[in-house]
């Protein structure tokens, strides 16, 4: 994954960013990047960003909504179909 995010124009200066999260938050991010193969958290996180700029198919709202969801998956807080549709009132036509 050496690609992650770095331009193939020689040219193009290196840049440091710095910002702040949550330690929680940096936990998750570290094990995230550590399980997906990747050879530090910066490359994680430049390929992300490289993603995000690439494909922005979601909006903020709905990136929290599939973390929320990714946490519900983990502690198991799951229904089945059945239990979804009554608890929305939709039939699965």
């Amino acid at each position: 994954m050496s690609e992650a995010g770095t331009s193939t124009d020689d040219t193009d200066e290196i840049a440091t960013v710095n910002f702040k999260v949550t330690e929680s938050f940096l936990e998750k991010i570290d094990g995230t990047w550590k399980g997906r193969g990747f050879n530090s958290r910066s490359e994680f996180i430049r390929y992300t960003l490289r993603d995000a700029i690439k494909f922005p198919a979601f909006d903020r709202d709905e990136l929290l909504a599939l973390l929320e969801a990714e946490e519900d998956i983990q502690e198991e807080q799951t229904v089945d179909a059945e239990e979804a549709r009554q608890r929305f009132g939709t039939s699965n036509e």
